[in-house]
């Protein structure tokens, strides 16, 4: 997975958890630890000092350690990111509910969450129920496939065959 789709994912759990977005520092520093960087490296290219990267950088895994449930320290960030964002994508997979310590409690991507009202003047078409189901399922592969997921991965996630999966074009 790309750093601008893991740090979006961070930024979102942190969002839902405290109402608060990443500032700038915060996202460097993430970015700096996901590329192995040491403080120094990180205040150095965005011209900060070392003891305001290290401090902020503390703040910024006590609150991570908060958001996740877990503790999360500069040494087990990217595995503590892996695991929570392979589970959201799992349990997206599942049934769209997600309830774990980052208290995502739902999960919606579709543009509109009300249940739709049946129209009765029409008769059901299995049919359309069928595109339907398939279109939710392109748009969710596509999803899958923002988020740097392999095909392999999606098919598993969803449980569809992999064939299903690959049959799927990027641009659809």
């Amino acid at each position: 997975m790309d750093s601008p789709q893991i740090l979006q994912f961070v930024d979102e759990a942190v969002y839902t958890n405290t109402g608060k977005r990443l500032n700038n520092l915060q996202r460097r520093i993430i970015a700096g630890i996901l590329k192995r960087q040491r403080y120094a490296d990180v205040a150095e290219t965005y011209d900060y000092s070392s003891q305001h990267v290290k401090k902020a950088s503390h703040e910024l895994l006590q609150m991570l350690s908060e958001v996740f449930g877990e503790q999360v320290k500069k040494s087990n960030l990217e595995s503590v990111l892996e695991r929570h964002i392979n589970q959201t994508i799992t349990t997206l997979g599942n049934n769209n509910t997600f309830k774990d310590s980052n208290k995502i409690s739902y999960i919606n991507n579709c543009p509109n969450a009300s249940t739709p009202t049946p129209d009765l003047s029409q008769p059901e078409n299995p049919d359309l129920q069928q595109k339907s189901k398939n279109k939710t399922k392109i748009e969710t592969i596509d999803k899958l496939r923002q988020f740097g997921l392999s095909d392999e991965q999606i098919a598993e996630a969803l449980d569809i065959p992999l064939e299903q999966v690959k049959q799927v074009d990027f641009e659809e």
